[in-house]
């Protein structure tokens, strides 16, 4: 009988996916050059010490990696956090997490054609924005729609591109920083004491954590992993690792070279920040060359793989019953869950071209993904500490309590530092799952997920 099987579930979707595509997909869910896109934004709520922010990020999230990695391994399902807390703590509690990660995850997509299409505009203005992320949307619902080995083998080809990018901005940044055109000392990016402060670095860590978000996307292609259900554990961290490398090496390099260090400290220029600091390092052409990679980036690659995610999360709880039964259709021949791959597409229409229109949409949408992860991240830890250290009286204290419990209080420090907007519309959407949760119990639909058959 298969994993699957054995909590009560059929298994619908085709496995068919490696350690190496798993790693790629959190790779490209992570984007190796996500920075470009909201590095103006992390430079000046870090104060300039933006390599800092990331590197607090990172510790943030490989608490999460390694809580993701132990629940990944118990329950090796679809569904991400809201099957770990579901079955690690209780189903009410599942459908609070899966609530609160639907933040994230359906958001996540919206942001990344936002800024996409943002990008895309800003050096084709004659097509206007909302143009730019409607053919993003089409284009990954095609592809998404035509099974996960299509959006694998897109995925090798677009790391590849991404990466090839990556390397003409570091080569040509790092000649430009030994042509004297660097704009501040060499520890800046990771300590100025003249705006250092916590408060101020972890703020920035809050929106810098959004590069990080992917990593637990891996885990929603449990059942569609042919391999032993440690590999996406194993997945989650080395993708977490090489992306954070990266991440730390090319915001280094960029932070040494903004050209108007006090107008972006004062938040002049955010979204384009990136692209300016390209141009003076190497020339206009280096700008296009890392705005163009952004858009397609973040508007087809990224939200390709953010799309895949979201169906999945879309179908583990419409399997349950806790989200409408049509999202849990899987196609018959593409073997993908095609209600819910259209249910994002249309999300993603809906929200992405109304906040075209909204001049502040990226950094709102961006605090607000951040929320719906970090919230969901909480809940994952206690699942760990419950599951292992409390029902299963485990004795191994450093991955079942140590880590969880750091985590969790690492990731309470980061929500606590968020925008308050953020923190006001997060709750709101929380307060709405809430009463859906109350309302659904007291009509006699409580969450309840398959037994495990033993």
């Amino acid at each position: 009988m298969s994993s699957v099987e054995q909590f009560g579930y059929r298994q619908e979707l085709q496995r068919s996916l490696g350690f190496a595509d798993l790693m790629i997909y959190g790779l490209i869910f992570m984007v190796p050059i996500a920075p470009f896109g909201i590095f103006g934004t992390v430079f000046s709520t870090s104060g300039g010490m933006v390599a800092l922010a990331y590197v607090i990020g990172l510790v943030a999230m490989a608490f999460s990696a390694l809580s993701y990695a132990q629940m990944a391994r118990a329950f090796p399902m679809a569904g991400s956090v809201y099957t770990y807390a579901g079955r690690g703590i209780a189903a009410p509690v599942g459908f609070l997490a899966g609530w609160a990660i639907l933040l994230d995850y359906l958001l996540v997509p919206t942001l990344l054609y936002l800024v996409a299409s943002t990008a895309m505009n800003s050096f084709v203005p004659g097509v206007p924005t909302w143009a730019w992320l409607i053919a993003f949307v089409l284009l990954n619902t095609v592809v998404n729609s035509r099974g996960i080995q299509m959006t694998a083998r897109i995925t090798r080809i677009m790391l590849a591109a991404e990466l090839a990018v990556l390397a003409v901005f570091l080569v040509v940044g790092v000649v430009a920083l030994t042509q004297g055109k660097g704009t501040a000392g060499p520890l800046a990016p990771l300590y100025d004491s003249g705006t250092f402060s916590w408060t101020v670095v972890f703020g920035a860590a809050s929106v810098a954590v959004l590069s990080f978000l992917g990593f637990d996307g891996i885990s929603t292609l449990a059942e569609e992993n042919r391999e032993d259900a440690t590999r996406l554990g194993r997945a989650m961290i080395a993708a977490l690792a090489l992306a954070a490398a990266l991440f730390v090496v090319q915001t280094w390099v960029a932070a040494l070279l903004v050209p108007d260090r006090a107008a972006l400290l004062a938040g002049q220029g955010l979204d384009d920040a990136f692209y300016d600091t390209a141009s003076y390092a190497g020339g206009a052409w280096l700008g296009v060359l890392c705005a163009v990679a952004t858009a397609i980036a973040w508007g087809f690659a990224n939200s390709l793989v953010a799309q895949a995610a979201t169906s999945r999360l879309l179908f583990a709880m419409a399997r349950d019953r806790q989200l409408p039964s049509f999202l849990a259709r899987v196609h018959p021949q593409h073997r993908v869950p095609v209600n819910a791959t259209f249910a994002v597409a249309a999300v993603s229409l809906v929200l992405g071209v109304g906040f075209t229109f909204y001049a502040d949409g990226i950094a709102l949408l961006s605090s607000l993904v951040n929320f719906g992860a970090m919230t969901a991240f909480l809940l994952l830890h206690v699942a760990v500490v419950v599951h292992y250290a409390v029902r299963g009286r485990s004795r191994a204290w450093l991955p079942h309590v140590v880590v969880p419990v750091i985590g969790f209080a690492v990731l309470a420090f980061v929500v606590y530092n968020a925008k308050v907007a953020a923190q006001w519309l997060g709750g709101v959407w929380l307060a709405v799952g809430l009463v859906i949760l109350i309302v659904l119990s007291s009509r006699g639909r409580k969450p309840v997920l398959p037994k495990e058959v033993s």
